[in-house]
């Protein structure tokens, strides 16, 4: 059962409460009720791919509870410290290059290198960001391919018993999705939404760029989706004498994604463990993993991986 909280003092310190021990929060935003986990929790982010029933891994937005916080994981930059002056908070995500040791999950960023994050401009679920203390990764929180949440009960009618609480505030300010600018080298505009082009220019003084046909992954991030450079063998019972393993269950390996086969486990461990076998330059050999629940995800980046390599 889904614990209904009204978005009073004791509501707000439940909510941060059960972000911290890793639980799933329904949360309200000047858009959508956000699904919330702590960023730098696999497990918890893993939980809401399973909660939302989504079929593939994409980068998430994380939310934040001020500049400083942001700052904490990612390289900030003057035009990020521009942009953030003039517009949060507020309906801008910045996607920026990842500080090293970061800590945050690499199934928030699908393996990429760059984190976007947002302030989002309602003061509950900045109240909540605030007592947590921590970056919260937060889609929308509705099973996925429905209609997005603006009220609790539309968060309940989805994911009742699949989550922790949801903070109650009443409707959703409905607006649009954010806008998503990427800072990675020239500003570029990967996602229009609920701040003008035009503003985020006069601000900037200068054009956005446009991105590049066909490298936008949601929500918005360039470049297309994590890929190790070796070539990888699905299916595999065992590995090859050239080969690493990458094991599951009872299918041991260099690595294991769960000993036990927990596909939340073994969605948690994937890209890390992915990209340490990435590194011996050896090809690579994975285990079958069960197409239900999670490991339709896990499935889905495992064939996405194993696609040929362009030259």
């Amino acid at each position: 059962m889904t614990d209904r909280l009204t978005s009073d003092t004791f509501g707000i310190d439940r909510a941060a409460t059960l972000l911290r021990e890793g639980a799933l929060v329904a949360l309200p935003t000047e858009t959508v009720y956000g699904l919330g986990a702590d960023a730098r929790n696999s497990d918890a982010v893993a939980n809401i791919y399973a909660a939302k029933g989504r079929p593939s891994f994409n980068p998430l937005i994380v939310h934040v509870s001020d500049i400083e916080m942001a700052r904490r994981f990612v390289v900030w930059s003057d035009t990020a410290q521009t942009l953030a002056d003039a517009f949060w908070p507020g309906a801008l995500t910045l996607v920026l290059p990842l500080k090293p040791d970061h800590g945050i999950s690499s199934l928030v960023t699908a393996g990429l290198t760059t984190l976007a994050v947002r302030m989002p401009d309602h003061p509950v679920a900045l109240a909540v960001l605030s007592r947590a203390g921590i970056p919260v990764a937060a889609p929308s929180a509705n099973l996925s391919g429905r209609i997005s949440p603006t009220t609790a009960n539309h968060v309940l009618n989805g994911l009742d018993g699949k989550i922790g609480a949801v903070l109650d505030n009443g409707p959703c300010p409905v607006g649009v999705e954010s806008t998503i600018v990427g800072l990675i080298e020239t500003p570029t505009l990967l996602r229009p939404g609920g701040v003008a082009q035009e503003d985020l220019e006069t601000v900037l003084k200068h054009p956005l760029q446009a991105p590049e046909p066909d490298t936008i992954t949601a929500p918005g991030q360039l470049a297309s989706h994590y890929a190790p450079t070796a070539q990888v063998r699905l299916n595999a019972a065992q590995a090859e004498d050239h080969e690493v393993m990458l094991g599951f269950g009872e299918i041991g390996g260099d690595l294991n994604l769960s000993e036990t086969g927990n596909l939340i486990e073994a969605a948690s461990n994937l890209f890390d463990h992915l990209h340490k076998l990435n590194e011996t330059q050896k090809p690579i050999a994975v285990a079958p993993i069960p197409n239900t629940g999670l490991g339709q995800a896990i499935n889905d980046r495992l064939k996405r991986a194993a696609a040929p390599k362009n030259g």
